[in-house]
């Protein structure tokens, strides 16, 4: 379980194939912290750390249906990646509750400055059955965006924009993200519970 709020932009040291798998070797600053089966979320991807390396980075493997429904499959060396540690029971939470699934990706379509923090708009397009599902934002709800808790602040189908401060836009990979970036979604989990409970008969 993670709280949405990034630890660090990390750097992907290398990238290397095995069958359908991918293995990630990530340098992050807190990388000597770490212990083998350790779940770290990368742009919102909880991933198991399988290997902690000599040269003070770690290892992290994403199978093909995570590559599949993420943008893990775009990283190369030199990426930055969003690293998050999973939650203490006895923390605060400070963004909201993020399990770590991504349920798509969302194409940057526009991006807007604002007296210092940036309006990013993001589009996505999954079928009407997940709609009803609770794949969706509504406006001053939560979104996770490349593992980023971020509030929603304009909704519409298929489309969401949120506002990103100076903080957030200098200390996470938003400050890469173009018009045409591809970037990981989980949407509020709350929301799916809410719209599951509304499809069962009699509630």
């Amino acid at each position: 379980m993670f709280s949405g709020i990034v630890e660090e932009a990390a750097t992907i040291m290398a990238v290397t194939d095995e069958g359908t798998n991918r293995h990630l070797r990530v340098k992050c600053t807190f990388a000597d912290q770490l212990t083998i089966d350790q779940s770290v979320a990368h742009n919102g991807v909880c991933l198991t750390v399988v290997a902690l390396n000599p040269d003070g980075t770690y290892t992290v493997t994403a199978i093909e249906e995570t590559l599949r429904r993420s943008n893990l499959g775009r990283l190369a060396p030199g990426s930055q990646v969003n690293l998050e540690r999973s939650m203490k029971i006895d923390g605060r939470l400070d963004g909201h509750i993020v399990q770590g699934h991504v349920d798509c990706t969302a194409v940057c379509s526009k991006i807007e400055q604002a007296d210092g923090s940036h309006y990013f708009t993001f589009t996505y397009d999954v079928p009407a059955e997940l709609e009803r599902q609770g794949y969706f934002t509504v406006e001053k709800g939560s979104v996770t965006v490349n593992g980023v808790s971020l509030t929603v602040c304009d909704s519409a189908p298929g489309r969401f924009s949120v506002a990103i401060i100076p903080y957030t836009f200098e200390h996470t990979n938003f400050c890469h993200i173009k018009e045409g970036t591809v970037v990981n979604i989980e949407f509020d989990i709350l929301g799916k519970y809410v719209a599951r409970l509304a499809q069962i008969p009699g509630k």
